[in-house]
């Protein structure tokens, strides 16, 4: 895991600096008091589009990785009918191939399904907390920054696996050398 240290972070604030003390004020929900909030009646933008720096474009704002242990049968016939099932329930995902073996950061097999919009992450990921049964699944924002957005940033379901966080190291040299070679021509 990365040290989060590394990283800063604007404050949850941010924007709303000026704006009035929130209400103390509380009233009882079932058996438990929760905090009386202001109606403004406008919603949140997130609600239609992700939180800058989350990508809104063609490459999708989240990553949902679904592992199998390859060489589980039970994992991998279960990862493969819920590969299947996610291609009927949700169509309108970018759903890739199922792979068995390990590839790029991740330390088993997988499928990734990619989410575009705050209803389908809503949708998708609540429909997947109770049908992922025994499999391990990470979901990450997707920003500039690859490394953050699978470490830092990441959320988990099931255990947490360990990735192969070099990959992002070798990415990092390559984009470095492949600038270099463009300034020089």
């Amino acid at each position: 895991m990365t040290d989060s240290s590394h990283f800063t972070y604007p404050s949850p604030l941010e924007g709303y600096e000026d704006q009035p003390a929130i209400s103390g004020e509380m009233r009882k929900e079932g058996n438990a008091y929760c905090y009386v909030n202001e109606q403004t009646g406008v919603l949140s933008r997130a609600y239609e589009t992700f939180t800058n720096p989350i990508t809104n474009g063609p490459r999708g704002g989240f990553d949902v990785h679904i592992y199998h242990f390859q060489g589980n049968v039970e994992q991998s016939t279960y990862a493969r009918a819920l590969w299947e099932r996610i291609r009927r329930e949700f169509p309108e995902l970018r759903i890739y191939r199922f792979f068995d073996k390990p590839i790029g950061p991740h330390p088993v097999a997988m499928f990734e399904v990619n989410l575009f919009t705050p209803a389908q992450f809503g949708a998708f990921i609540s429909w997947l907390v109770i049908h992922r049964g025994p499999l391990s699944v990470l979901i990450h924002p997707n920003t500039e920054e690859e490394e953050r957005d699978h470490t830092q940033r990441a959320t988990w379901m099931g255990d947490r696996l360990p990735l192969d966080l070099s990959v992002f190291k070798r990415l990092r040299e390559l984009k470095v050398a492949m600038e270099a070679k463009t300034s020089q021509e």
